[in-house]
């Protein structure tokens, strides 16, 4: 895809630099001279293909409207929306820093630093779900990592605000299959304890360097999420301590009943674990093996 933008300015904002592609736009690096900050700026080509403009077109809103209303230090910020010819753009806090994907996939955490970030992630879902605002796609490309260790969550756009339709497409699956709860693949009525399975997941990765959840292609993953109870933690890293597997056991658990009902005793727990285990804070875990 070229670039969509012919000039240099996209509103009032002054373009810098592209980012990356999407599906439906492009990303770009962006100065605002009226508050003199750098920003993020998404944009949607709204005179792209007519049969999938209208679900970008929602995502995209449901993103501004989800993010938009979020103040919190793990939650990207939505500063503006927009519309500028035929692209619409939504301005938010520009991130410098790293995917968390990237640095499981590098194996450059430690112990400490994972429950860490994990902990902080829970909150800023905690945060979201006072709010009425579910994620429904956590996962580690959607984490970013700041160089003073903060986390942000990103990308809302198949969020679920309180009060909206909750009801599935058949046939339609929303969500990173590996990261996805059974609720979801089944297409049951799903609540914020999906977002805390998800977490459950990118946990078991960053302590293991493996899915827990691994297949040849989708329709794999999905039965394994519904009927696969993965091998705890410990098994795989016998270096971790047992209260890790009980903390993904709970999050990971195939009914929501079963699980953590809420992200503030998950983030506890983690806490919880940080300070009990301190003696084995700075060992490495291992580099994410490769898979689907």
């Amino acid at each position: 895809m070229a670039s969509e933008i012919a000039t240099e300015k996209l509103g009032r904002y002054e373009i810098l630099s592209e980012l990356g592609q999407g599906a439906m736009g492009v990303v770009y690096r962006a100065f605002d001279p009226l508050l003199d900050r750098t920003v993020a700026i998404k944009t949607i080509n709204m005179a792209l293909d007519p049969d999938d403009i209208d679900f970008y077109e929602r995502r995209f809103m449901i993103e501004a409207r989800a993010a938009g209303g979020l103040n919190h230090p793990n939650i990207v910020t939505i500063h503006d929306i927009g519309r500028c010819g035929e692209l619409a753009y939504m301005a938010m806090e520009y991130l410098d820093g790293r995917e968390l994907k990237d640095l499981i996939h590098r194996g450059e955490l430690d112990f400490d630093r994972a429950l860490e970030l994990t902990a902080q992630i829970a909150e800023g879902l905690g945060y979201a779900h006072e709010r009425g605002v579910i994620h429904r796609d956590v996962k580690p490309g959607n984490i970013m990592v700041m160089a003073d260790g903060r986390v942000k969550i990103t990308d809302f756009g198949i969020a679920r605000l309180h009060g909206a339709d909750a009801r599935t497409q058949t046939g339609l699956l929303l969500g990173s299959p590996r990261y996805l709860s059974p609720e979801q693949v089944l297409g049951r009525a799903a609540d914020a304890r999906v977002d805390l399975f998800a977490l459950g997941v990118i946990l078991y990765e960053m302590m293991t360097g493996r899915s827990p959840f691994s297949g040849s292609d989708v329709q794999s993953v999905m039965y394994q999420v519904i009927h696969h109870t993965p091998a705890p933690p410990g098994l795989l890293n016998p270096a971790l301590p047992a209260l890790v597997d009980l903390i993904v056991a709970r999050a990971l658990a195939k009914s929501p009943d079963a699980r953590y009902q809420n992200a503030a005793d998950m983030a506890a727990d983690l806490r919880t674990c940080r300070l009990q285990c301190a003696s084995v804070a700075d060992f490495r875990l291992p580099a994410r093996v490769r898979a689907m």
